[in-house]
């Protein structure tokens, strides 16, 4: 049952939009929305999905739109090697990605260690970390 007396709840994406500073525009919203449907989407796919929900939209609005929404933390960015980049919204809970070596099947997984930034290094050259970007590669149980 939907609670419709909040008229804006945190993950609606006008809501999303207005916390992180940024104007609710029509492509920024079908994107958002484009993305709870196609979680590690690629771009031509979130530019498909805009376009069937506003009828038009220039692909470089939905680049400009994915730029904006990771540059203000609501979407991850994530470049799996030998793929095209993909996007999902991000949730802030550093989790890694299995991905898929025949077709390209991405899935979330917890944390390493359970911990930030859930590695060590053995020599962290002063850097100070705060974050470590585990990709584990294989085939999902469709292709093996």
């Amino acid at each position: 049952m939907t609670d419709t007396t909040h008229a804006h709840r945190i993950d609606e994406p006008s809501a999303l939009l207005r916390a992180a500073g940024l104007r609710v525009t029509a492509p920024r919203v079908a994107v958002l929305a484009a993305l709870r449907e196609h979680r590690h989407a690629d771009a031509d796919t979130l530019i498909a999905t805009t376009r069937a929900r506003l009828g038009s939209v220039s692909t470089q609005a939905v680049y400009d739109v994915l730029k904006a929404l990771v540059d203000a933390g609501l979407v991850r960015r994530i470049e799996p090697a030998g793929s095209p980049a993909r996007y999902e919204p991000h949730t802030h809970d550093n989790h890694h990605h299995l991905v898929c070596r025949t077709c390209g099947r991405i899935e979330d997984v917890d944390c390493a260690a359970g911990r930030r930034p859930c590695l060590d290094v053995v020599d962290d050259f002063g850097f100070t970390i705060d974050e470590a970007e585990v990709v584990y590669w294989g085939q999902c149980p469709d292709c093996a």
